[in-house]
């Protein structure tokens, strides 16, 4: 019989949690299992496999820092949205480094699946970010691909001690904000200027008619 109170979402919890504490890749079913006091097998009878176990610490990861991401940038813009946003990704990465590692290297098995619709719920608070910015639409994919790249980057870095000098690591993701915020003005008015450019470019067929 499976331990009173224990379900899925406990046992995804539990299992994050262990994560976070020995890293993704140590986390085995053995060892959730010795966590939440019960036998392995008495896992499966919530979890069907190895892998459900991690697309649920993904889907859970996911949400989490959407809320975290989401809140940090309410009622902010420009700037003071996109280092609220990263922020408070750093933030969760470095409190949370085995869960965000459960989110990378999952393919989805379609449109319907929990880890799409928790990863586009991950990256919203981003699409609202970039909008602030004005990025034009047909370059909304690119812009984000490039803003989770940096700031995943180094927030992967951090946690795992990958800055050893004695620079002082926030002075540094300060200056990478500020970096990406020039980077994204120019993206945003070179956008706007192609658009102009386009718009001012005479019809050949208005001398026709």
């Amino acid at each position: 019989m499976p331990r009173a109170g224990l379900d899925a979402a406990t046992i995804v919890v539990a299992a994050a949690e262990l994560a976070d504490e020995i890293g993704f890749t140590e986390l085995t079913m053995g060892r959730l299992a010795e966590r939440v006091g019960v036998r392995a097998p008495s896992l499966y009878k919530h979890i069907a496999s190895q892998d459900d176990l991690h697309r649920r610490i993904a889907a859970l990861a996911f949400d989490e820092a959407a809320d975290a991401i989401g809140t940090a940038i309410q009622g902010r813009a420009g700037r003071d949205a996109l280092a609220a946003a990263a922020g408070a990704l750093r933030d969760f990465v470095l409190a949370h480094p085995g869960r965000y590692a459960a989110t990378l290297g999952l393919t989805p098995t379609g449109p319907d699946d929990p880890i799409t619709l928790a990863a586009r719920r991950g990256i919203g608070p981003f699409e609202a970010v970039l909008r602030g910015y004005d990025i034009a639409p047909q370059q909304m994919t690119h812009a984000l691909r490039a803003v989770r790249s940096v700031f995943h980057g180094f927030a992967s870095l951090q946690a795992s001690g990958g800055f050893q000098w004695s620079t002082d690591v926030g002075e540094s993701f300060e200056y990478l904000i500020d970096l990406v915020d020039r980077g994204l003005r120019a993206a945003a008015s070179t956008d706007s200027a192609a658009i102009t450019d386009s718009t001012d470019v005479a019809d050949p067929a208005d001398h026709h008619r």
